[in-house]
């Protein structure tokens, strides 16, 4: 092991790379590119990784959405075509009857689904918004970012209050600047409502955007007298139940509710959020997946090329490995300073890739903050990541550094002496 820190051997490698720049640059372009490959794909997943986690932040991500539609089979005397409205208790039947289910929140709306928005009025100015009867459970399925004051509670649900939560536009647009909606009256279908509240938009409102407003559900119903109908629900299971199950159980149970044939598919439609972020996953796993394999392959490609130089190297140095060995340089010491320059080039075109890989990251990450709800967010690569490739280069640099040593190592003194 003292040959590594000889400064002969030093001098010998640096001399070397010196005598042959252009040659030694080509060789490690190959490594270079496989670290930067393997660092800018790993990077670039987690990034996109990121950016979804922080989109769903405070989202029940393992969710699906549910609503009636029309049938498709005739069944039990009835027709097909015939519409299916679910009703508030269908959600107390699936969250009793249907393990692993952890909320279920009824949701009503109004300029949604009808393309009626309400008029809602402040003074001289007014405005069309949706306006959304729901529970205080909906904040624990998706999260709300409230801005000012508070948002919906089980006392106003108990008393029907004629309370709302409203979001930033309808606030810019109802309100003056400088004025404090929180605890003002603003008329909606010609009923006072006093705002409690103000939300701001998130990537998981995905039918409310800031141009909403929240009502009890209660009051909902006493308003738009919807009676026990609910336009629809959102499931939400434990994080380790199958949500694709409990969207077929809960499919099942409504098909036995309201006397619809089992195969019918059109029924009943829903969105399942769990099914979708799965896929998310499964792409980001399989783009580091990918990285990895490019990474390793274009690695390996390198270091051979590396090995394929160093031989060339060895055999313009015959002459000089037989001086060293006739003057007592034993196989040993000529086979460690082959492989430790094989290791050393290996390491200098893998730490520059990592650098240049960096680099890369870090001003795409700053591109991406740019961008409206683009999901890459700090994009970097684990240090498991970056000693495993650190490993990987020693590695494969010592193996293939021991073909052009154990080819030095093989030169007889006398006839290295004769080359010319």
């Amino acid at each position: 092991m003292k040959f590594i820190f000889s400064r002969d051997t030093w001098q010998e490698i640096f001399g070397s790379i010196r005598k042959n720049k252009l040659r030694t640059a080509i060789t490690i372009i190959g490594v270079f590119w496989g670290i930067l490959l393997f660092i800018g794909l790993q990077g670039a997943a987690k990034g996109i990784e990121n950016g979804f986690e922080a989109a769903f932040k405070g989202m029940a991500t393992n969710s699906i959405f549910l609503w009636g539609q029309q049938t498709g089979i005739p069944y039990g005397g009835f027709n097909r075509d015939r519409s299916i409205r679910i009703e508030l208790s269908d959600t107390y039947r699936i969250a009793n009857q249907i393990e692993g289910v952890s909320f279920v929140a009824p949701r009503n709306a109004k300029g949604i689904f009808d393309g009626s928005p309400p008029l809602v009025v402040n003074n001289l100015k007014s405005g069309n918004y949706k306006v959304f009867g729901d529970y205080p459970v909906l904040d624990l399925i998706s999260k709300k970012k409230i801005r000012k004051g508070r948002f919906l509670n089980q006392k106003d649900i108990d008393e029907k209050r004629k309370i709302c939560v409203i979001g930033e536009r309808v606030q810019k647009e109802l309100f003056e600047e400088d004025v404090d909606p929180v605890g003002k009256y603003i008329k909606i279908s010609n009923m006072y409502f006093q705002v409690v509240g103000v939300y701001k938009r998130n990537n998981t409102d995905f039918f409310e955007g800031d141009n909403s407003i929240f009502i009890p559900f209660t009051t909902f119903k006493k308003v738009y007298n919807t009676g026990n109908k609910i336009g629809w629900m959102m499931i939400a299971g434990y994080p380790d139940e199958d949500i694709v199950a409990i969207e077929q159980k809960a499919k099942a149970l409504l098909k036995r509710r309201y006397s619809v044939h089992p195969d019918d598919e059109r029924a009943f439609g829903a969105a399942n959020l769990g099914e979708m972020f799965g896929k998310i996953t499964g792409f980001v796993t399989g783009l580091k997946f990918t990285a990895l394999i490019v990474g390793i392959a274009t690695i390996l490609a390198g270091v051979i090329a590396i090995g394929n130089i160093l031989l060339i190297t060895v055999k313009e140095r015959t002459k000089e490995i037989g001086i060293r060995r006739a003057l007592g340089a034993t196989p040993a010491e000529i086979r460690g300073q082959i492989i430790l320059e094989s290791v050393f080039l290996t390491l200098v075109a893998g730490i520059l890739g990592m650098t240049v890989g960096g680099l890369l990251l870090s001003k795409l990450n700053d591109i991406a903050q740019g961008l409206d709800d683009f999901p890459f967010i700090n994009p970097t690569v684990s240090l498991e990541y970056i000693g495993m490739a650190i490993a990987l280069m020693v590695v494969l640099g010592t193996l293939i550094g021991l073909i052009p040593a154990q080819r030095a190592v093989s030169v007889r003194p006398i006839e290295a002496l004769r080359e010319e």
